[in-house]
């Protein structure tokens, strides 16, 4: 048998995560929401008033697609912008938002389950240890 190499656990990882994304974001339409807003959704309920560049840091966008993205989402009455102090400008979620994070989360769980769901709870908390233990930060 050969060794698996780090090419392969690599291939074998974005393979999964493009998996994941693909059906999350056909799931998520249903709802009226891509992936990236979702993850915006997701990512302010677990930390409001967070900043456009924070925002853009944790969803792995650029602060100007991020910017456009809130735009988006701040015309559709999911996030809004809140004034903070100097001319640091915060953004929170909307109660529309809210329920959508809700909902999304509920459809992204689905999709993770035919996937992780596979796994036993030892080996996904095994799996769990292994990405963090394997994710160096920042690359090079």
């Amino acid at each position: 048998m050969t060794a698996v190499t780090l090419q392969d656990v690599g291939l074998a990882v974005k393979r999964l995560q493009w998996q994941h994304h693909r059906s999350a974001n056909t799931h998520l339409s249903a709802i009226g929401l891509s992936l990236a807003q979702w993850d915006v959704l997701r990512h302010l309920h677990a930390q409001p008033d967070a900043s456009l560049h924070a925002l853009a840091v944790l969803t792995f966008q650029t602060d100007q697609s991020m910017g456009t993205l809130a735009g988006r989402m701040i015309d559709r009455g999911l996030i809004e912008r809140v004034a903070a102090p100097g001319r640091a400008v915060r953004h929170r979620l909307t109660e529309e938002g809210e329920r959508l994070r809700r909902e999304g989360a509920e459809v992204v769980d689905r999709v993770m389950k035919h996937t992780l769901g596979a796994l036993t709870p030892d080996e996904l908390t095994t799996l769990h240890r292994l990405l963090l233990k394997a994710d160096p930060g920042d690359l090079i």
